[in-house]
């Protein structure tokens, strides 16, 4: 899901959700990542439940403080594009009405200890509408608390522009993933949104925060895993990079995009447009979930189609 993840978006943070690990070496978040440029704090796991991982970019973020809690962590820092000190809250909510109105308690603290705009993003197993849970006619009691404490932060609910729902078992389903920012956040970032990403065979869909206002500068050059499983792949490389001459080493990378590119469609155009179908197969079934259309035969289609989109 993460190395998926990176190749569709530029991910400049990442937050991962009930890792289910006691603790996180540097290895393994290098090989999450795919570069040894990136910074990252964890919380670890109770047992085989809950856990932590946020990671990100040292080149766009710079880390000057870390919190933590049982079911928080938050970074404290400098968006280093635009200057922009800030502070990012991965949160996992929890289940509990009392334990719930603790994380709140705790994030509300920290949140006045950093005293720099807030954006809190991940699993905050509460809903704010009674539209956002199938079926439900009215809020919780927890709900209420939830929604007032919103409210009391003078946070924006960022509004999820292309599903309705983002937590799936069976026939039920919630929005209780969202991402909440200031409006010191808002102004900065005027042009943000959010939108969720495919969940595969997970209950939770990722979610996707833009800003299609920031430019980050000269594209990267970029590979797919699977060119490497090509046999004629190293071999086109060769053959390219022979002649370039003697260009600057950026130059090379450059010119190389035009001919891997081709190659690319070539031998594996048919296979992107098969993954976009599955993908797009694989959201109507959600879509649906979310309407109420569900049967024995849904949830049984819909693992059919990932076993064969990530075949």
């Amino acid at each position: 899901m993460i190395k998926d993840l990176k190749k569709k978006f530029r991910l400049n943070m990442l937050g991962l959700i009930e890792t289910k690990k006691s603790t996180v070496t540097k290895f393994e978040v290098v090989s999450f990542w795919g570069q040894d440029n990136v910074g990252w704090e964890y919380v670890e796991s109770d047992g085989a439940s809950g856990g932590l991982l946020l990671m990100w970019d040292e080149m766009c973020f710079k880390m000057n403080n870390c919190y933590k809690g049982d079911r928080w962590l938050s970074v404290e820092g400098i968006i280093l594009k635009n200057n922009f000190y800030c502070a990012f809250f991965l949160v996992y909510g929890a289940h509990v009405r009392d334990e719930k109105l603790v994380v709140w308690e705790e994030l509300s603290y920290t949140a006045g200890l950093c005293q720099v705009p807030c954006c809190f993003m991940g699993d905050f197993n509460e809903i704010i509408q009674a539209e956002e849970r199938k079926g439900n006619a009215s809020l919780s009691i927890s709900a209420e608390e939830f929604k007032s404490w919103v409210q009391d932060m003078l946070l924006v609910d960022l509004p999820l522009t292309d599903r309705t729902f983002t937590w799936f078992r069976g026939w039920s389903c919630s929005r209780i993933d969202r991402v909440l920012v200031n409006l010191e956040w808002m102004e900065e970032f005027p042009e943000i949104r959010l939108r969720g990403g495919p969940r595969g065979l997970l209950d939770h869909c990722p979610m996707i925060v833009e800003d299609t206002s920031m430019r980050y500068g000269p594209r990267p050059f970029r590979s797919l895993d699977s060119w490497f499983t090509h046999e004629g792949f190293l071999r086109v490389v060769k053959e390219e990079w022979k002649g370039l001459g003697n260009l600057q080493l950026t130059d090379k990378l450059k010119a190389l995009t035009i001919p891997l590119g081709k190659w690319h469609t070539d031998n594996f155009g048919d296979m992107d447009k098969k993954i976009m179908k599955f993908e797009e197969e694989i959201k109507k079934v959600d879509d649906m979930v979310s309407m109420g259309l569900y049967d024995g035969t849904v949830e049984a289609r819909r693992k059919a189609l990932v076993t064969c989109c990530e075949k």
